[in-house]
């Protein structure tokens, strides 16, 4: 098994300048806990950011600004790392799905960058970062069936859109406690600087290692 291909569209790079950090992770296992490594991300979250001031915070500014672009209100559909953050802001705790999730969402929210984490026994590579075509449907982690519109950008594989970029994955390929591969994508927009995106990818892979055992491969920049 080998990590899947990406690539961006032209019209998608030319008129956003969007990237991807992209890393494989092989031969999970379904036992392991990212308990303690979400409550020191909390507790970090808690330290390092206050909600008066985190719309300031440049990670979170550059989301915020490509929402825009996008045509996104991103005080009424937060960027999904700023919206971690502030759930742990306000006191409560980040839902706990299963070691693979967490992890990535423990990654997310103290790197700020957002995180997908699919399935990839799921996929059907290769993969496609893109623009939405008129009436293209998308089914949402826990939401019922949506048509999408043609300015959204969207990553697809050979079957069906996985994610929206950059805040929201497929239910069908969603990661579940019989997930043992992963294909694990941190979305890059302007302002996010590529190394931060990287580091956040290698991040996620390397602390699913540690928790879960398997094998990562070298995390690669798409753009």
């Amino acid at each position: 098994m080998k990590c899947p291909e990406v690539v961006i569209d032209d019209e998608v790079k030319e008129r956003f300048e969007v990237f991807l950090a992209v890393t494989c992770v092989f031969e999970l296992e379904g036992e392991g806990s990212a308990e303690e490594f979400l409550l020191e991300a909390e507790e970090r979250v808690r330290r390092e950011f206050s909600l008066e001031k985190l719309k300031d915070y440049p990670r979170v500014r550059a989301l915020r600004d490509f929402y825009w672009r996008l045509g996104i209100d991103p005080t009424k559909q937060r960027p999904s790392s700023e919206a971690l953050v502030r759930r742990v802001l306000r006191g409560r705790k980040v839902p706990r799905i299963n070691c693979i999730v967490d992890v990535g969402n423990a990654v997310s929210m103290v790197t700020l960058v957002p995180i997908g984490i699919y399935d990839l026994d799921k996929l059907c590579p290769p993969l496609r970062l893109r623009f939405a075509k008129e009436g293209e449907v998308f089914k949402p982690i826990g939401g019922s069936l949506e048509k999408l519109s043609r300015g959204q950008i969207v990553l697809a594989d050979a079957r069906r859109v996985v994610h929206v970029f950059p805040h929201r994955d497929c239910d069908e390929t969603k990661v579940t406690g019989e997930t043992r591969n992963v294909f694990v994508v941190a979305c890059g927009v302007p302002g996010l600087g590529e190394r931060v995106v990287v580091e956040t990818a290698r991040e996620v892979g390397s602390k699913l290692i540690e928790l879960c055992g398997g094998r990562s491969t070298p995390v690669k920049i798409i753009k």
